[in-house]
């Protein structure tokens, strides 16, 4: 008998444990929760995104990838800011060219909060960039991916190409925004409108640097 309360009261404790658990994450992940509220649900009378948001977000999948200089890293390393990401091949025709001027742009737009924000450009196909193009990016992150890996986690919109378009990802490694195809100088002040809505929507919890 005594055996069988000292199994219950195990059990009990056990529950209890489990609970208390529960209740430290559920405190941790509130900020972040709250934040995605505001910016997905909160949304002013006559707001509009120029983004799409991506709904259900992507979670970044456990893939490697290689540094200019060869060295593998995992695509996680990414993770700890929020990103602006852009994919080519390592000719970077003019689009190319236009969105890394872009990402810069957009960056450096954001002022003080530009330290939460990496520029990132993965490169498909495996190739060394031009060496003048190496020096204008040492303020990236710049790597080398398998195009057919990554598309299973980023993807265009229908009629486009991955390369069509800037992707946003949160610090926790969710893809959750992609701006219009061909992005422009005209409609850049538009897309510097969303990062600037979802780092104030994050500030309560994001951080600048890893």
């Amino acid at each position: 008998m005594q055996s069988l309360s000292q199994g219950v009261q195990a059990v009990e404790t056990q529950r209890k444990g489990r609970w208390k658990m529960f209740a430290v994450l559920l405190v941790c992940a509130a900020p972040v929760i709250a934040s995605y509220f505001t910016y997905y649900v909160i949304r002013p009378e006559g707001r509009r995104n120029f983004g799409e948001l991506i709904e259900p977000q992507k979670d970044m999948p456990a893939l490697m990838a290689k540094t200019l200089e060869g060295q593998e890293v995992p695509l996680s390393h990414l993770k700890g800011q929020w990103l602006l990401v852009s994919t080519s091949g390592a000719a970077c025709a003019a689009q190319c060219e236009t969105h890394l001027y872009l990402q810069r742009q957009l960056r450096e737009g954001l002022g003080r909060e530009k330290e939460r924000l990496d520029w990132v450009w993965l490169v498909t196909d495996g190739k060394q960039p031009a060496a003048e193009l190496k020096k204008a990016l040492q303020p990236a992150q710049v790597l080398q991916i398998d195009a057919t890996a990554l598309q299973t986690w980023l993807q265009p919109a229908a009629g486009q190409q991955l390369s069509d378009h800037l992707y946003v990802i949160d610090p926790l490694g969710h893809w959750m925004l992609r701006f219009p195809a061909n992005l422009d100088k005209t409609s850049a002040p538009k897309a510097k409108r969303d990062l600037e809505r979802l780092l104030r929507a994050s500030s309560s919890w994001d951080q600048p640097g890893r």
